[in-house]
C-alpha cells in the first residue's frame, strides 16, 4: 500500500478533494408494458429483462 512520505497540508488536501464532482446519470428511454420511462443508461438491460420494475 502506498504511504505518503510527508504530511499533506490541510489546504492541499481540501483543494484536491474539491476537484471531485458528482455527475447526474444519463437517462435513456425504456418501454415497459407500453409505457415509456427514463431510466439510467446502465440499467436499461435490467428493465428490459424484467429484473427491475419502474416506479411511478
Amino acid at each position: 500500500m502506498a504511504v505518503p512520505k510527508r504530511k499533506m497540508s490541510r489546504s492541499n488536501t481540501r483543494h484536491r478533494r474539491a476537484q471531485w464532482k458528482a455527475v447526474t446519470p444519463r437517462l435513456a428511454p425504456v418501454t415497459v408494458d407500453g409505457s415509456v420511462y427514463l431510466v439510467p443508461q446502465r440499467l436499461v438491460k435490467a428493465y428490459e429483462r424484467g429484473l427491475l420494475r419502474p416506479e411511478g
